[in-house]
C-alpha cells in the first residue's frame, strides 16, 4: 500500500504553518518507517510537481516522460479505446508587459454550463485538426485524436501562476499548439459566455492549457493492477490558496482518514510505503527493518512531524 500526499508542505504556506500542527498517525509512521528516497526538482524546475513524478515513478513509467494521463485516467474509468489522449483545461491568461501568466483555473468558477457551451464552440476547430473533445467536467476536456502523441507538455500545477514563456512547448509541435491557441482565443473574444462573464466583471476565458498527453494502452492496467498508489488532494486548494489554517484543518482530518489506514495496514501486514511531497520536493518512506543505532536514535530523538515536513521546503 503506497501512499502519496501532495502538498504536504508548500512554502505559499509562511512560515508558522507547520507550528502546532499535531498529526498523530503521521508521527507513528515516521517513527517506524525507513527513509528510501528523496527527490528534488526544483534544480533546474521540472515540466511536473513532486508528487507527479512519484506516482509516474511508481507506475514504471520512463523517467523523462512524457507520461500520458488522460490515457491513463480514461483507462481506469474502463474505457478500452487506446488512441492518445490528452487534457484540455480552459483558463485564462493574464497578458502583461514581459510576462504572460497562468491564473489557477479553479479561481473562474467555471460552471458545468458555461465549460459545456465553450467546449461545444471550440470542438469544430479542433476537429480540422484530427482532435475529438469529450466533456468530463468543468476545467477537464477530454481529447483523443493521433497528433497527441506528440505533445509534451508541463503539467497543470506545474504552469499555474508561472509566466507561460517558460513552458510552451518547444520543437515541431510549438507551431501547431500557438496556431490552436491564437485561434481558439479569436474564437472565444465575444463568446456569449464570455460577454456575459465580462458584464459580471469575472475573469474571461480567453485560452486553454494542453496537458497529460499520450498513448495508454488500456491492456497495460490488467499487467499491473494493484500498482496504482492513493494520492488524495485534499491538501492541493489551501495550500495553493496560502490558506495556512484551512491547510492544517484539512491536514488533521487526512491523519485521521488516508494516514490512519495506512498506519493500520501497515501494522496489519508489515508493508507501507509513504510519500511526502511538495511542490518540488518528495521524501519517500517504506516499511524496511531499521538498523540497531537508528532504531536508538529515533528512541532517543524521535522523528518530528513538523522538522520532516519543513525539510520539503527548505532551500
Amino acid at each position: 500500500m503506497h501512499l502519496i500526499i501532495p502538498y504536504a508542505a508548500s512554502p505559499a504556506l509562511g512560515p508558522t504553518a507547520l507550528s502546532g500542527l499535531q498529526l498523530p498517525h503521521l508521527q507513528a509512521l515516521l517513527q517506524g518507517l525507513s527513509s528510501v528516497r528523496v527527490l528534488d526538482a526544483h534544480e533546474p524546475p521540472a515540466p511536473h510537481l513532486a508528487h507527479e513524478q512519484v506516482l509516474a515513478q511508481s507506475l514504471g513509467w520512463a523517467e523523462d516522460g512524457p507520461w500520458p494521463w488522460a490515457a491513463w485516467h480514461s483507462a481506469r474509468q474502463g474505457h478500452t479505446d487506446t488512441p492518445p489522449q490528452a487534457w484540455l483545461t480552459p483558463c485564462h491568461w493574464q497578458v502583461g508587459m514581459d510576462q504572460v501568466v497562468l491564473i489557477d483555473p479553479s479561481a473562474l468558477h467555471l460552471s458545468d454550463a458555461e465549460s459545456q457551451a465553450l467546449m461545444t464552440a471550440v470542438q469544430p476547430l479542433l476537429q480540422e485538426d484530427g482532435l475529438e473533445l469529450r466533456w468530463q467536467d468543468a476545467l477537464h476536456w477530454h481529447a483523443r485524436g493521433e497528433a497527441l502523441q506528440a505533445f509534451a507538455t508541463a503539467s497543470l500545477d506545474r504552469v499555474i501562476g508561472q509566466n507561460l514563456r517558460h513552458w510552451l512547448p518547444q520543437g515541431p509541435t510549438a507551431s501547431t499548439l500557438s496556431r490552436l491557441q491564437s485561434e481558439v482565443q479569436m474564437l472565444l473574444y465575444h463568446h456569449p459566455v464570455n460577454e456575459a462573464r465580462e458584464s459580471r466583471r469575472q475573469l474571461t476565458v480567453n485560452a486553454f492549457w494542453l496537458h497529460g498527453a499520450g498513448r495508454f494502452p488500456s491492456e497495460s492496467l490488467s499487467e499491473h493492477p494493484a500498482t496504482a498508489p492513493d494520492m488524495p488532494m485534499a491538501l492541493r486548494e489551501s495550500a495553493r490558496r496560502g490558506d495556512a489554517a484551512a491547510w492544517q484543518a484539512t491536514w488533521h482530518t487526512l491523519d485521521q482518514t488516508a494516514v490512519a489506514a495506512l498506519r493500520a495496514h501497515w501494522q496489519r501486514t508489515g508493508e507501507a510505503t509513504l510519500s511526502l511531497c511538495s511542490e518540488d520536493r518528495a521524501h519517500t518512506f517504506e516499511a524496511r527493518p531499521l538498523p540497531w543505532h537508528q532504531r536508538l536514535k529515533r528512541r532517543l530523538q524521535p522523528l518530528r512531524v513538523a522538522d520532516t515536513l519543513q525539510a520539503l521546503i527548505t532551500p
